[in-house]
């Protein structure tokens, strides 16, 4: 296993000590109960790794479901519902059991996510009493099984626009469901091809003639095991991976069903075909409603970082058994991680996984506040929302770069099916496009930035957002937007005045925080006037708005990564003084240079890095590297993976 020696070690440098159980108290934090649970469960049901390889796909689908119910029956699937229902009454316990299931089978994480969160997240958060009554108690024991019909084949990303039509039929007080062309058909849809009884259905809304936005649907889609009267199921086959989740197209064809089976949470048709809401905004109303549904973002992000968990772990462990190559005079050939290379592939990752660990703990507690009503306001929904959108894209390409590197550093055997990597690579690459296009979310973290998450936040469109910005002075877009109001005090912050970050020390975590929030609110002003410059120009707004779009998605990005290596920084100084708060420093200061590092052009095209310093940063960075390597595989463990969910023989033994 590994060696205790630092092959370049620093002269005078004292190796911290980590206590590994201590370590994984602080990252399983308050929900450490329920992520056991999950764990022992993972450990019981671990021979699922291999039926996912031996199976037939109809044969897995059905092992799936059964490894869902059975689950269910422990409770660690219910912890978001209300406690009257059976449900464990606490929404972040729910996220905390959801991110750690990942670390084993994501055929049966999905299924979990469809049936529990969206399925079961659209009753409870779009419907009332009545519908909570009637479908809760059985969708929590998986008794009822149901699909959340949403995506079409032509409207993916833009919910609004969806084709799918329920038209009100006052004389019979039932709504006509019906699928308008081959482009509304509903499309990719989980538990639909095989296991859903309901689905809740995302509709445009038609009262009289007139339209009232997309509304959801309970609708039946099966009785007796065969699709319902005017309902048209398609399996959609095999996929790239995920192929345990039984994904469907559905088509409606006049389906009728009661006007209480409108999801009435925030508007309502009265039996004689009047259309009643508390918010008179259609805009507004609907991004209340998806504002609802928030948590699947929040629990797929979390679960993209887990799944790297896995991917690091085994490519950690297996540089620390593997030897390659003779590297000194013994003929003893070296380990793997004792190459230069070989730890900067890895440990930057390592590193950037226990960041993305801790913004996640404060996107779950942010949700658990908002919907506890704790912290219940519009403008603490909108900032949950932008928060979960960008953290969800961070973690998710994390985990796709993360995997596919680890699958790299462990060679031939890495693509073996036998070893996870096939499986890990196969069935989490959709996480970067489902709950929304990373892309996509992060215009949403961009018009929330752009307009400070302002109150006419719902009301704004694309183009409303670019009128939005370009009313404002580029001044007053910065000094709203501002965190940290840098670019007006930046003397303030650290010594040497415009040259302080020539002066400040790299490992100065107000440096490096300096550093990021500089970047993100130069590009903020940039996007800004650019936008202003358009319309200026007397430009189309949706022209403008294209134009500066990379724009809009770095600064969004640039954004994301500050409020990452913030929450490291915060939740260093929660820490108790000892070996493990200075091992955490390590990777927090990898972090955040490499950070740097990966992004050095944009930091001297603007003055902040000089090519000495530029190189200083790669030095260090390696430097740190060097001081992680002993510690990696006390930094894997302490993720508290089950040994059974790293099923890789040829690569951990």
């Amino acid at each position: 296993m590994s060696t205790d020696r630092t092959p370049t070690a620093p002269v005078g440098y004292v190796q911290p000590e980590i206590d590994v159980q201590a370590l994984t108290e602080v990252l399983d934090g308050e929900y450490a109960g329920i992520r056991d649970l999950v764990r022992t469960n993972l450990v019981t049901y671990a021979s699922v790794l291999e039926e996912a390889d031996e199976l037939s796909i109809d044969a897995f689908r059905e092992r799936v479901r059964e490894l869902v119910v059975e689950m269910a029956a422990t409770g660690q699937t219910g912890m978001g519902f209300p406690k009257q229902y059976g449900g464990g009454g606490d929404v972040g316990a729910s996220i905390a059991a959801f991110e750690t299931l990942a670390f084993g089978d994501l055929s049966v994480l999905v299924k979990v996510g469809v049936q529990f969160g969206l399925f079961g997240g659209a009753i409870l958060h779009l419907g009332t009493e009545r519908h909570h009554d009637a479908y809760l108690p059985d969708l929590i024991t998986g008794k009822l099984m149901g699909c959340f019909a949403m995506t079409e084949t032509g409207h993916g990303s833009n919910v609004q626009a969806l084709g799918t039509v329920a038209r009100y039929d006052a004389d019979a007080q039932e709504f006509v469901i019906t699928t308008e062309g081959e482009q509304a058909r509903k499309d990719y849809i989980g538990n639909a091809a095989r296991h859903g009884e309901l689905a809740v259905v995302f509709a445009q809304l038609e009262v009289g003639g007139e339209s009232e936005g997309v509304h959801a649907f309970v609708v039946p889609i099966r009785t007796g095991g065969e699709a319902a009267t005017g309902v048209d199921i398609e399996d959609d086959g095999r996929k790239m991976g995920l192929n345990g989740v039984d994904n469907g197209r559905i088509r409606f064809d006049g389906v009728r069903v009661p006007r209480e089976a409108l999801l009435n949470r925030f508007a309502d048709v009265t039996p004689e075909g009047v259309y009643e809401s508390t918010i008179d905004n259609p805009d507004r109303r609907f991004f209340t409603m998806l504002g609802t549904l928030v948590q699947g973002r929040v629990s797929v992000g979390g679960a993209g970082v887990n799944t790297a968990k896995v991917a690091l772990a085994v490519a950690t462990k297996y540089a620390l058994r593997r030897r390659q190559f003779a590297a000194g005079h013994e003929g003893e050939e070296q380990l793997l991680l004792d190459y230069g290379l070989h730890q900067r592939r890895l440990l930057p990752l390592i590193a950037r996984t226990y960041a993305l660990h801790f913004a996640q703990d404060v996107l779950r507690t942010q949700l658990h506040n908002v919907f506890s009503g704790l912290e219940d306001d519009a403008q603490a929904r909108r900032r949950l929302e932008a928060r979960a959108a960008g953290t969800k894209a961070l973690g998710t390409w994390h985990a796709t770069r993360t995997i596919q590197e680890c699958r790299e550093a462990c060679g031939g055997a890495g693509y073996l099916a036998v070893n996870r990597f096939a499986a890990l690579k196969a069935d989490s690459d959709i996480f970067t496009t489902f709950e929304g296009d990373n892309h996509v979310l992060l215009q949403l973290v961009a018009k929330g930035l752009l307009t400070d998450y302002a109150s006419e936040f719902e009301d704004l469109d694309q183009l409303g957002m670019v009128r939005y910005v370009t009313g404002l002075a580029v001044e007053t877009v910065i000094e709203k937007t501002s965190a940290h109001k840098l670019l007006e005090r930046v003397r303030d912050l650290l010594p040497g005045g415009d040259e302080w970050d020539q002066e400040a020390g790299l490992l100065d975590s107000e440096y490096q925080l300096a550093m990021l929030r500089y970047r993100e609110e130069h590009m903020l002003a940039g996007v800004a006037r650019r936008l202003k410059r358009g319309i200026d120009q007397k430009r189309d707004p949706g022209a403008v708005f294209s134009q500066v779009q990379d724009h809009v998605i770095a600064v969004a990005h640039a954004h994301m990564e500050r409020l990452v290596l913030e929450a490291f920084v915060e939740k260093m100084r929660t820490l108790p003084e000892g070996g493990n708060k200075v091992a955490l420093g390590l990777l927090c200061d990898l972090f955040a240079l490499s950070t740097i590092e990966a992004d050095r052009a944009w930091f001297m095209e603007h003055g902040r890095l000089t090519t000495q310093r530029s190189k200083a940063i790669s030095r260090e960075v390696n430097d740190l590297c060097r001081k992680v390597r002993p510690l990696a595989g006390e930094f894997v463990d302490a993720w508290g993976i089950p040994s059974a969910m790293l099923r890789a023989p040829d690569l951990v033994g």
